[in-house]
């Protein structure tokens, strides 16, 4: 079965998962919106904290968006757009 996934995530300073499920397998790209206040961070796969500038985006074939975890400054946001296909 196919799946939209389309989100907006509002960031916090504290660590957040890009899926409120447990696992979500999908083919998105993610974007720090342009109009954030500062970077975006994305934790790596050893646990390091991954800046991202406003405005950067990549495609992730097939990630598990409940593993992708995020963080950053009040009022930084982060678009998650695919599916499960």
């Amino acid at each position: 079965m196919n799946n939209l996934v389309q989100r907006v995530i509002d960031v916090t300073p504290q660590w957040q998962p890009c899926s409120a499920l447990e696992e979500e397998v999908a083919s998105v790209d993610v974007l720090a919106l342009p109009t954030n206040p500062g970077p975006i961070e994305f934790e790596g796969d050893l646990g390091d904290a991954v800046p991202w500038q406003p405005g950067e985006w990549h495609s992730f074939p097939r990630i598990n968006l409940a593993d992708l975890r995020v963080r950053g400054q009040f009022g930084g946001r982060v678009t998650v757009v695919g599916g499960t296909w």
